[in-house]
Order: C-alpha cells, then sequence, then structure tokens
C-alpha cells in the first residue's frame, strides 16, 4: 500500500516541488497551506507523515504539531529558516523527529521521508521480551515502560531510544550509532536532536543528569544506561 504524505507550507511553489519528487517515489500526496487545513486534513485522510513549515501565518508549524502531538504520534518533519535554531530546538522537544533547514534539496527530504518511515516500521514492536532492572521495566511487546510501578508516557520515538540503551546496559553508545540504529542509517540530520530526546526521555522518567540512575552522560562522546539489573 502506497504511503501518504501531508505537505504544510504556505508557498505554492515548494508544496508543488516537495509533491513532485514524493509522487515520483510512489507516495500519495495531500496539501496544506495553513495550520487549520494541516490539522483536518490530518484527523480525515490519516496520512503515514506529516512534512511541517514552521514559519505559516495564523497557526505556525509549532503550534500544529503540539495540537498533533496531544492526540497522535504521526512522525512530522519540520521545515525550518536556516537563521532559526531555536525553532529546531523547540521542534525536537514537542515532538518532530526531524527537520529539513530552507533552501532544502527536494531530493535529501524524500530520503528522509523514507528514513522515517522506514524507522517506524523497523520498530521493536513485535518483540516478546522484557527488559528489567531494578526500578524500570521495558516491555518490548507492550511498548510500556514502567518506573517503580508508575506506567510512563513516551513518544514512539523516544521508547526506541530508551530501548537502544536499555539493551546495552553499560556500554556507551555514541550519537551517531544512536542516530544509526533508531533513525536510521541514512538520517542526514544533527546529532543534537539525540540530545533533545534523551533530554525528554529524563525527564519523563525522573531521571537527574548531574546523579543519573537510568541515562548517564558521557561528554564529547554519547549516553550510556546505567540502571542496575534486577
Amino acid at each position: 500500500m502506497r504511503k501518504r504524505v501531508l505537505v504544510v507550507d504556505d508557498e505554492d511553489r515548494i508544496r508543488g516541488i516537495v509533491r513532485s519528487y514524493l509522487e515520483r517515489d510512489e507516495f500519495d500526496v495531500a496539501e496544506a497551506a495553513d495550520g487549520e487545513n494541516a490539522l483536518r486534513l490530518a484527523r480525515e485522510w490519516h496520512p503515514d507523515l506529516v512534512i511541517l513549515d514552521v514559519m505559516m501565518p495564523g497557526a505556525d508549524g509549532l503550534e500544529v504539531l503540539r495540537e498533533l502531538r496531544k492526540r497522535s504520534e504521526l512522525p512530522v518533519i519540520l521545515l525550518t529558516a536556516r537563521s532559526e535554531e531555536v525553532d529546531k530546538v523547540v521542534g525536537l522537544s514537542v515532538g518532530a523527529d526531524d527537520y529539513v533547514t530552507k533552501p532544502f534539496s527536494p531530493r535529501e527530504l524524500a530520503a528522509r521521508v523514507k528514513a522515517v518511515l522506514r524507522r517506524g516500521q523497523a520498530s521493536v514492536a513485535d518483540s516478546g521480551d522484557r527488559l528489567v532492572f531494578a526500578n524500570i521495566v521495558v516491555d518490548l511487546a507492550a511498548r510500556d515502560v514502567e518506573r517503580d510501578g508508575r506506567r510512563i508516557e513516551l513518544s514512539a520515538l523516544e521508547f526506541d531510544l530508551l530501548v537502544a540503551l536499555a539493551e546495552a546496559p553499560g556500554r556507551v553508545l555514541t550519537r551517531r550509532q544512536l542516530l544509526e540504529k533508531v533513525w536510521g542509517y541514512d538520517f542526514y540530520g544533527d546529532e543534537r536532536v539525540v540530545d533533545v530526546h534523551v533530554r525528554s526521555i529524563r525527564k519523563a522518567l525522573g531521571d537527574d543528569a548531574s546523579a543519573p540512575e537510568l541515562i548517564a552522560t558521557v561528554r564529547g562522546v554519547g549516553y550510556k544506561f546505567v540502571a542496575a539489573p534486577a
């Protein structure tokens, strides 16, 4: 079945270019020029992924992303202006899966769409195992996480990143290794995307970066899962 991609941008030319490249790669494409129509199409058309411009009149891309995240883990790739570094960080913290900086290569954007969708298909969801530590249980089949008996809400991407770390307790994983394992080998984006999502995981788990019980930062290298095994 062909995958569906919703392209949201207030510029007709950009939407047309992106549509052309995606349809060439056999995606079905719908377009929206503003946030209101983007949210409507997300509800009614059920896309597999959204390409979302940050700078739009009315409700901007970050507002649309927040609304999407209230009810869905639908993969989202943000389009950001080169100078708007804060938009990238805020967008990733709100729940974007990736971002592409304008001006961008349509071919690269299409490659990122494929990489994000492939990451979802390669999820650990089919595994029947559980990862059990002294105060945390990660259920791979149910995609649930509990700490001290309390269920923890994580996004799909955050869950996969936690699993990547928890499957290698005590081992230091570089940002690049985590990108390859969770995002895919052809991930094109900034390695700082890992840092943003690790911060989100720590916040959800109540883990203090200065005195970590679960995820430790190895400065200049990456991260290590340090929870004691059960």
